[in-house]
């Protein structure tokens, strides 16, 4: 399946910042077939079963990816105080790319998709900078972790391209959200993401799926992925 357009229902803003670009004429190419399925508002689920194989990790990343549109909408719904005009620009654009991977994945999953996830932020102080993003790095952080982890378990050489791509931008995500918590700083790039060797961490989905819990009231869950430990 190619994907040319994305016609959900969100529209994420067009920014001179814009991360997010696909090679090949603008499309990336994912080996699953199912057509695209808007966001018609429906009501989440109690719980939610990745599946298996390369459906299972597709639809863990687009669990997350979920997760982190949800908390970028969230955040420029409610600014916090005094948020200056480059964070509120550096913010949009984090949120259109979250939006763009989330919408991406749910068309390339069509109707092997999981159901619209409920988040639960109630532990983020929306009011306050820090609390807003010191919860940014730790979703960006887990996100490239959760890529790194899971692209060994990709079988398709279009999906694990489509997901390099996606966790590159995830990376500049990263290292933008620890550059405005520690301007000046080397912790974009500090000793607790990256070794020694100069590679970035990588986590399992058992891994993140217990740190992102706290803020997913959906049950999801992964009997049948492998690579799960």
């Amino acid at each position: 399946m190619q994907i040319l357009s994305d016609n959900s229902t969100h529209q994420p803003r067009q920014s001179r910042r814009t991360l997010l670009k696909w090679t090949g004429g603008g499309a990336a190419t994912l080996a699953l077939s199912g057509g695209f399925l808007p966001n018609f508002g429906i009501t989440p689920v109690l719980a939610a079963d990745l599946g298996s194989g390369d459906i299972g990790i597709l639809n863990y990343a687009y669990a997350l990816e979920q997760l982190e549109a949800a908390f970028y909408s969230k955040v420029l719904e409610s600014p916090y105080a005094d948020m200056a005009d480059s964070e509120k620009e550096a913010l949009t654009d984090i949120r259109d790319h979250e939006v763009a991977h989330r919408d991406f994945l749910k068309k390339a999953l069509g109707d092997k998709a999981i159901p619209d996830l409920e988040v639960d932020f109630s532990k983020v102080e929306f009011g306050k900078r820090d609390s807003v993003l010191t919860t940014a790095k730790t979703f960006e952080d887990l996100g490239v972790a959760a890529y790194n982890g899971a692209g060994k378990l990709l079988k398709s050489g279009d999906n694990l391209l489509a997901a390099g791509k996606i966790v590159s931008v995830e990376a500049r995500h990263a290292a933008t959200i620890r550059d405005l918590l520690q301007p000046g700083t080397v912790a974009f790039a500090g000793p607790d993401v990256v070794d020694e060797n100069g590679l970035d961490g990588a986590k399992s989905p058992a891994q993140v799926l217990k740190a992102a819990g706290p803020f997913i009231k959906t049950k999801v869950t992964a009997n049948s992925l492998v690579g799960m430990k």
